[in-house]
């Protein structure tokens, strides 16, 4: 037994595995503390009065303000048109589409967004 453990390919051998797993580790932990974080963060977003769907007067555009701080927009027929994350900074909002696009609002009141030159309304 002695023999196969002074072997310098099974050392090299060993010496790989153990990094590998020391590296594996590693990276689920990254993995853990970003999902952690993104918890923290969909949590934060829950906090806000604004979930919900909002709505212009003629119905052709809605927003719908998920509690885990995504957005999913339709335009008139067009269902999921667009879809990304939003934050909520006191009555003012971010969107960020998932195709990199960028927009922003303001909620005048509790059931009015002014959004891009449109009125939405809470439904």
């Amino acid at each position: 037994m002695r023999r196969i453990f002074k072997s310098p390919i099974l050392q090299l051998f060993t010496a790989v595995t153990l990094a590998g797993t020391a590296t594996s580790s590693s990276a689920t932990d990254a993995v853990n503390d970003r999902d952690q974080q993104q918890q923290t963060s969909e949590n934060t977003m829950q906090q806000h009065p604004y979930v919900g769907m909002w709505v212009t007067d003629d119905g052709r555009v809605r927003h719908e303000l998920l509690p885990n701080g995504r957005y999913d927009e339709a335009r008139g027929s067009r269902e999921s048109a667009y879809r990304g994350r939003y934050d909520v900074t006191g009555s003012h909002i971010e969107y960020w589409d998932d195709t990199g696009f960028t927009a922003d609002g303001d909620f005048v009141d509790g059931d009015t967004l002014h959004h891009g030159g449109m009125v939405l309304r809470r439904r």
